[in-house]
């Protein structure tokens, strides 16, 4: 992880070996929205897309909290306890909700 200045002050930016889990698994999400568009275009039944719908919306949170959690972690080895700014990660962890 590279820490890197900005006009806000510091920005954690992960490696790829740290991400390529979550882009795994946003890939497979992007995937299967893909397919629920299809559904909705070839005249689906409304709840079977939703019920997708809610499957996709469920994976893009988890990537997002994997995300917050990597950066988390990362963090918190590189910098130890208080090199964390719990307010920031609580600001990420309530843009997820």
């Amino acid at each position: 992880m590279s820490a890197q200045d900005d006009q806000k002050g510091t920005t954690m930016q992960l490696e790829p070996e740290d991400t390529k889990a979550i882009i795994t698994r946003l890939k497979r999400a992007n995937g299967h929205l893909a397919s629920v568009i299809r559904m909705l275009e070839d005249g689906a039944e409304c709840e079977d897309a939703l019920m997708q719908l809610a499957a996709v919306n469920k994976a893009v949170a988890r990537g997002g909290y994997a995300l917050v959690a990597t950066g988390l972690q990362r963090c918190l080895v590189e910098g130890g306890p208080e090199s964390v700014d719990t307010k920031k990660m609580e600001k990420l962890f309530l843009a997820l909700a």
